[in-house]
């Protein structure tokens, strides 16, 4: 039996972009372009006469912006979207935004040589995409949805209280860590557990198959609204009681333990299970620099990076969760991991951070 091919929506208000990912897909077995659209406006008639399966879609568009036609796509048509934008600050602060809204995952677009750039980067394009058709779209709105209202509580909180991060006190040893896996559909799964943690938490590792660039903007959005301070790791910092670290895209984030306590390592080496940042490569760090006083927790996501880290880690003594499948975008990551007998327990999204927070206690 074959495999279902998946129908493509391109929307973008670059012509040469339109024409390369059209001729690029056209080679590709498996995917059919089924239409161009220069503008949102374009779109919406283009979705409703082909029904597409993806669509990929750019921020920076005319008559409507990117984020704009995503926000009310996904509350009256959700359909699984790959955004392609480009790496300016402005673009990679509107991308993070554009994963919260509902986009399955983000692209780097070239901003130089966008021709044969866009072919280098096609066989990421493909792998988002095949990943984009394979989501738990109900689940999808779900957590769009729960976002949204949280946003909406922290929001209010922080205007009642002038800080958040003032709420609470740290605690400033360090000598626990937690470390989170996570990929498609992950960027809204983190931020819904660190906005239930207090600030007084262990020092926490963030791991997530995003591009470089986009990284730094996402942490400073969780920082804004999280009690712990959120921010994108730097070689050689000391590990911190309070702080969640977000690997650079493009970097291993290693854990390693000297003389004054944990510090961080950005290891630019090889891809692992064809992800730089890779959830394996943390875990095993921090399996072999931390105590069984710490956790590893690996969250929804396409593929088994992060199974045998989690493994190693629950072979030395360290607790170790795995979302379940009912509230995982994509079940692939926490399934292999169930499937290698590493996980101590399988918890919905909204239980984790109590786990955490019953475990650091």
């Amino acid at each position: 039996m074959s495999l279902k091919t998946i129908r493509v929506l391109i929307v973008d208000d670059s012509a040469l972009v339109r024409e390369v990912l059209q001729r690029l897909f056209s080679q590709t077995k498996g995917f059919e372009v089924v239409g161009t659209a220069a503008d949102p406006l374009q779109a919406v008639k283009k979705i409703k006469e082909y029904k597409p399966d993806v669509l990929t879609l750019d921020l920076e568009m005319p008559r409507m912006d990117g984020l704009t036609f995503l926000e009310r796509l996904m509350s009256v048509y959700p359909l699984p979207v790959v955004v392609v934008s480009s790496l300016t600050r402005q673009g990679s602060t509107a991308a993070v935004r554009a994963l919260e809204l509902g986009a399955v995952d983000v692209v780097a677009k070239p901003t130089a040589g966008l021709s044969n750039g866009l072919k280098n980067l096609f066989p990421e394009i493909v792998a988002k995409i095949k990943n984009a058709a394979a989501v738990n779209m109900e689940m999808l709105r779900r957590q769009v949805k729960h976002d949204k209202l949280q946003r909406r509580s922290v929001t209010e909180t922080i205007v009642a209280s002038g800080n958040i991060k003032d709420t609470i006190p740290l605690v400033r040893k360090a000598d626990r860590v937690v470390a989170i896996g996570a990929s498609t559909g992950g960027t809204v799964a983190v931020k819904q557990i660190l906005l239930d943690l207090p600030a007084n938490m262990p020092g926490i590792l963030i791991v997530l198959h995003m591009p470089a660039g986009f990284t730094a903007s996402y942490a400073r959005s969780l920082d804004v609204v999280c009690r712990i301070q959120v921010k994108e790791a730097t070689d050689g910092e000391p590990l911190s009681t309070g702080c969640a670290y977000v690997a650079p895209g493009g970097k291993h984030l290693l854990l390693e333990k000297n003389v004054k306590g944990f510090y961080l390592k950005l290891d630019s080496g090889s891809p692992v299970n064809r992800h730089k940042p890779s959830v394996d490569k943390t875990f095993f760090s921090v399996a072999g620099s931390a105590s069984p006083g710490s956790m590893g927790i690996i969250l929804t996501g396409m593929g088994y990076d992060g199974a045998r880290g989690l493994k190693e880690m629950h072979d030395r003594g360290f607790l170790t969760l795995a979302q379940d499948e009912k509230s995982s975008i994509v079940f692939g990551m926490p399934q292999k991991a169930i499937a290698l007998n590493a996980v101590d327990k399988v918890l919905p999204l909204h239980e984790i951070a109590a786990e955490i927070i019953r475990f650091v206690r």
